[in-house]
């Protein structure tokens, strides 16, 4: 089945109906929205829902996108989602992009004060500092599909790292939901279907979170990282992204004259000298 087909559906069981002016009603047979109320609402007939959600309809207009959205109150990178995977604007062709751009690069050299690695829109390590390495386990430590993060946290969890409650969900709710908007602009990439595929048959965490469709960008987050030399350090986690290559640039930080801002400047002095520079991409 399409993206386009599984997103709608999923998207029409999370409506709450009143919300959208609707009796609930007892005995509804579906968790959201009947097909006849979507389609009434967006103002196209019943059997034209069943086909998109079926997969028998294609290149819905923009109009109908439009009014999809608006039934199915999506946030506005939902929707540009639902216009990317119903193929009504351009997605990048070819694979998830890996190369790293001039500008990424020099602020890789120029930042060192601070941990900071950079990923693809896959989730895939490109390349990081050495103070990274030293608060983190070493991402050149391990190969494979142990290189990519989402792999990484939802069949090996996150040793090391201790969150509370709220920063947890968020962490794994938008590592998954920043995937979905990859998945979207790189349908074709089967790199990215396998890992997708995979982390399905592995995690059922991961596999309830995907049949959820959600989409949004990561947030930032805050954690402890537990096993350093220099004993645990409360950090603040920010993810940048570069449109030009669609990388994610994370980095770490310490509020200024905290314990943790002097355990990571104690860190940068004494925890980086067995790491060699930062790899780099060929």
């Amino acid at each position: 089945m399409s993206e386009f087909a599984v997103v709608l559906r999923s998207w029409r069981d999370r409506v709450d109906p009143v919300e959208v002016g609707l009796p609930a009603g007892p005995g509804r047979r579906t968790p959201g929205l009947r097909r006849e109320e979507l389609a009434a609402l967006a103002g196209v007939s019943v059997d034209y829902i069943v086909r998109l959600e079926q997969g028998r309809a294609t290149n819905p207009s923009p109009q109908l996108l439009t009014a999809l959205a608006r039934a199915l109150r999506l946030s506005g990178e939902e929707r540009d989602h639902l216009f990317r995977v119903a193929g009504a604007v351009s997605s990048p062709a070819g694979n998830v992009p890996k190369h790293l751009t001039p500008g990424v690069q020099r602020i890789l050299d120029r930042i060192g004060d601070v941990p900071l690695a950079v990923f693809s829109a896959a989730w895939d390590f490109l390349v990081w500092n050495p103070l990274w390495a030293a608060l983190l386990k070493d991402p050149s430590e391990v190969t494979g599909l142990d290189r990519n993060l989402v792999w990484r946290h939802f069949t090996h969890g996150h040793p090391g790292v201790e969150f509370d409650d709220v920063h947890a969900e968020e962490f794994s709710s938008d590592l998954v939901a920043d995937l979905r908007q990859a998945h979207g602009r790189y349908a074709a990439d089967p790199d990215l279907g396998r890992l997708i595929a995979r982390l399905r048959a592995a995690s059922p965490d991961f596999d309830r979170r995907w049949g959820e469709a959600r989409v949004a960008a990561h947030r930032s987050s805050r954690k402890t990282m537990t096993d350093t030399i220099v004993g645990a350090i409360t950090v603040d986690c920010d993810v940048l992204t570069v449109p030009d290559g669609d990388l994610r640039i994370v980095v770490y930080t310490a509020a200024p004259g905290t314990d943790d801002a002097a355990k990571l400047d104690l860190l940068r002095v004494t925890g980086v000298e067995r790491f060699a520079p930062a790899p780099t991409l060929s």
